[in-house]
């Protein structure tokens, strides 16, 4: 056994996908996958989807570095209700004063935006179709790909928002095989690097409803990065136009797309619950 550790962290949630967050600026923060699922442990832990990391920058253009890391104890790419939320902490922690901030991720720089009525805007990038770019076994890029799930054939649409989303149409989310379909569809063998699965319902050209199952996380009752995949896909479909409201689980994120080559644009909620210490 070590020498106990104590960890400042704030607990916060976009629209019910929550976080632990760390300062990792103003402590030194070293955590094994073993602690980060100790750390996100709803009954012995604290109790969260992700924990995100606040370092400092290593490139000269970028204010911060943005890590995120699943309760199985991994490292991914990008979370973009995560990326509100790190907006808001590194303004009440009074890491930066600015409105707009340049954050440098494993899947890439994003920009996110505070706005003035509570809510944070961020670009998340420009969406990337091409199956080596998500990634997803295929020799071209298509609109639509047929995907075998235990005896079944399904239609589902890739994109990379930094991580990677495949996407089917459910005539409702109520009963989408979630649980049954997302494991099979995470782990299935064309995504070499797993995938999320997400579930997404019409309701008319500018709204959806969306269920996600997430890469090493399970069903959250919102998932940002979900919620810019189906509304890209949507519009790839031409079933939709944006701007698209994305209900979730735990409220409604508001998506922007100005079509191929341009970036996505997620506006929701990020909330601050309570901070609070742990010993390691």
């Amino acid at each position: 056994m070590g020498p106990v550790v104590k960890l400042e962290f704030v607990k916060m949630h976009g629209l019910g996908n929550d976080f632990v967050v760390i300062n990792g600026i103003r402590q030194p923060v070293l955590l094994t996958p073993e602690q980060l699922r100790y750390i996100s442990h709803r009954h012995f832990g604290v109790g969260c989807d992700q924990i995100l990391l606040v370092e400092a920058a290593r490139q000269p253009d970028v204010d911060f570095r943005y890590r995120i890391f699943n309760a199985d104890g991994g490292e991914v790419e990008q979370c973009g209700n995560g990326a509100r939320c790190f907006a808001r902490f590194v303004h009440e922690q009074g890491l930066t004063d600015k409105r707009e901030i340049r954050v440098e991720t494993l899947g890439g720089i994003i920009t996110p935006r505070l706005e003035g009525d509570g809510n944070v805007t961020v670009n998340m990038g420009i969406p990337r179709f091409l199956p080596s770019e998500i990634p997803f076994i295929h020799d071209e890029d298509v609109v639509i790909y047929s995907l075998d799930v235990a005896d079944e054939t399904l239609d589902i649409s890739v994109v990379s928002l930094g991580n990677p989303h495949a996407v089917q149409v459910v005539a409702s989310v109520d009963s989408a095989p979630v649980n049954t379909h997302g494991p099979l569809i995470e782990w299935h063998e064309r995504f070499p690097q797993r995938a999320n699965a997400g579930f997404m319902q019409v309701v008319d050209r500018h709204a959806i409803r969306l269920r996600v199952h997430e890469r090493g996380a399970g069903e959250t009752l919102a998932c940002g990065t979900g919620a810019c995949a189906a509304a890209v896909t949507g519009i790839r479909r031409g079933l939709l136009d944006s701007p698209v409201r994305v209900t979730t689980r735990g409220g409604d994120l508001n998506i922007a797309w100005g079509g191929p080559g341009r970036p996505v644009l997620m506006t929701g909620p990020a909330v601050t619950v309570f901070t609070g210490e742990i010993e390691l």
